[in-house]
């Protein structure tokens, strides 16, 4: 084992570009500021592909990289061709509607399926479940939302993630404090919701009931609060940590996007993320971004929030899928509701 294989986890999460690793991914992959890797539709062909992929990944470092991916259901589900096809969460809100046991439970088992069918390919974490609120306003939230009450909300995504946890998976709740309300989509814009605390205080109630893994904020500026957007603000990663008591992964979301500009340049949105609060820093879809990070940026090594991207890492075995009737249901429960 070279030495290059022997470091903790960084607080990069980084992309690639293709279906296999080059060696300028692997170079960079086995980066000391790197510590996981997010995956792509671009890096999805097939299930044996994926596994491949995968495995060639954790292969490189010890302990292994973090493997992630966004795959939620609906329209937002990176790998398709032999997996499951997962309906839009609010489906299961429009399930719970009109019978709210039933939809407890093809959460629960949906979260299974989702999780189980990318473990068994060697992705470590899905960042899931949204728990933003469906306001009716943000385009880019829309369907991926399970509902517009955040007691319904609550329930349907603790269902899915104890599915999730079953097969063996972290869960990791987004956008905080809530992208629900504001309408431009931070991939192309930078989003501003005016709301006071008090008013924002419904989108907040999921991050203070349930229990997760990771928390993913939000590109947004909560303008009455802060002049900075969540993941930038040292306002909400203290409100995070000393009001709601969370104790797990903060992951920036991409720094690359257009609701990140804010903050200046790559070099300048990493350091601003890191100093706020956050753990792990993805920065995805632009290799030179990329690069310069990893050339330009020299944060000091947190033994503490290396640790909490660690925990990250499944440690349970997963039995196999084939009679599993958790995973039957799962797949019922997909194919009936996804339209």
């Amino acid at each position: 084992m070279n030495i290059a294989q022997k470091l903790p986890h960084g607080p990069l999460m980084i992309d690639i570009a293709g279906l296999e690793l080059t060696d300028l991914d692997r170079e960079r992959l086995t980066h000391p500021l790197v510590g996981g890797l997010i995956l792509f539709a671009r890096n999805f062909a097939s299930p044996e592909q994926l596994s491949k992929l995968t495995a060639e990944v954790h292969a490189l470092r010890s302990p292994p990289l973090l493997i992630a991916i966004d795959h939620e259901g609906g329209r937002v589900q990176r790998c398709r061709e032999g997996f499951t096809r997962l309906p839009p969460m609010r489906n299961l809100g429009e399930l719970w509607e009109r019978a709210p046991q039933e939809a407890l439970i093809a959460a629960h088992d949906i979260g299974y399926v989702l999780a189980a069918e990318l473990r068994q390919c060697g992705v470590d974490l899905s960042f899931t479940p949204v728990l933003d609120l469906d306001w009716g306003r943000s385009g880019v939230v829309g369907n991926r939302s399970f509902h517009g009450d955040p007691a319904v909300v609550v329930k349907l995504a603790g269902a899915l993630i104890e599915g999730l946890r079953q097969a063996g998976m972290a869960a990791c709740g987004k956008h905080f404090p809530g992208h629900g309300w504001a309408e431009a989509d931070s991939h192309v814009a930078i989003p501003v919701d005016e709301r006071t605390l008090i008013e924002l205080a419904p989108d907040v109630e999921p991050y203070r009931l349930l229990k997760l893994d990771a928390v993913m904020p939000a590109h947004v500026i909560y303008a009455s609060i802060d002049d900075k957007s969540s993941g930038f603000s040292l306002y909400w990663h203290d409100y995070l940590r000393n009001n709601i008591k969370f104790e797990g992964v903060v992951f920036s979301d991409d720094l690359s996007m257009e609701g990140a500009s804010i903050a200046g340049s790559i070099v300048d949105r990493a350091k601003a993320a890191w100093s706020a609060g956050c753990d792990m820093l993805l920065v995805c879809n632009s290799p030179d971004a990329v690069g310069d990070v990893l050339e330009r940026w020299r944060p000091e090594f947190d033994p503490v929030r290396s640790a909490r991207i660690a925990r990250l890492m499944p440690v349970s075995d997963l039995p196999s899928l084939q009679n599993d009737l958790c995973y039957l249901a799962g797949i019922k429960a997909s194919e009936h509701l996804v339209s």
